[in-house]
């Protein structure tokens, strides 16, 4: 199976020894869950698309420092892609700016959020229950980094999960399109040098609580299965 990863941002030249470029990190991610998917690399941020949305069997989006409703030309872009995945039918998982062009592009809202930066480890709680969800999980734990949010969702849409401080943490739009506002391909050092970076940004009491956080266990493992089981269900 060919996965597209769509690149809406590149790490930081000094963080790449730490786990190297979103293309290091997502194939990285899936290796032991899906070790027969092929990526391709589509660097959108820079104005590489996929020639068409036949190109690849399924796509998913990566983060971004960018916000899905700046002015530029590349977003505009990737919007008009994604209107064009749901109406081809295609396979699409976004996460975090992913998660929130999902559900701009679409027709929902997305806007910085009241409560600021979510740093560190969050909690989700599911809220509905799928089958490709295997193994199953009713409450777990992941890495966030982010101060937008999708504050409205987009027709068609199946809110799945929610954290104390994110009301849409997981959502679907029809069949195929998934959205999650974690990080699952963040290894907690990554997460923990961005918040360090960003302390002028996010406020230093919330980095240092999203530091301590980086102590309580994360399921990215099983989200990982759970994004490979719903890209294979539809295939």
């Amino acid at each position: 199976m060919k996965i597209g990863l769509l690149e809406c941002d590149h790490v930081r030249e000094e963080l790449l020894p730490i786990a190297g470029d979103y293309r290091q990190m997502f194939p990285a991610l899936f290796a032991f869950a899906a070790p027969e998917w092929e990526f391709e690399f589509f660097d959108v941020c820079n104005g590489d698309f996929p020639a068409s949305v036949n190109s690849c069997d399924a796509y998913i989006c990566t983060g971004s420092k960018f916000s899905v409703y700046d002015d530029e030309l590349w977003i505009h872009q990737l919007k008009a892609f994604l209107n064009d995945l749901y109406a081809a039918d295609k396979t699409f998982v976004g996460v975090c700016f992913g998660h929130q062009m999902l559900g701009e592009a679409l027709g929902g809202k997305v806007q910085k959020s009241d409560v600021g930066w979510c740093v560190g480890v969050h909690p989700f709680e599911m809220l509905a229950f799928e089958n490709w969800m295997n193994p199953p999980l009713s409450d777990f734990n992941l890495l966030m980094m982010c101060q937008d949010q999708v504050l409205a969702l987009p027709p068609d849409s199946t809110l799945l999960a929610q954290t104390p401080d994110c009301p849409v943490a997981m959502f679907r739009v029809g069949k195929k399109m998934l959205g999650i506002q974690a990080h699952p391909e963040f290894p907690k050092n990554y997460n923990k040098a961005l918040m360090e970076l960003r302390v002028q940004r996010i406020g230093e009491r919330k980095v240092e609580f999203g530091i301590m956080s980086l102590e309580l266990p994360t399921a990215e493992k099983s989200i990982a299965r759970w994004i490979v089981n719903f890209v294979q269900a539809n295939k």
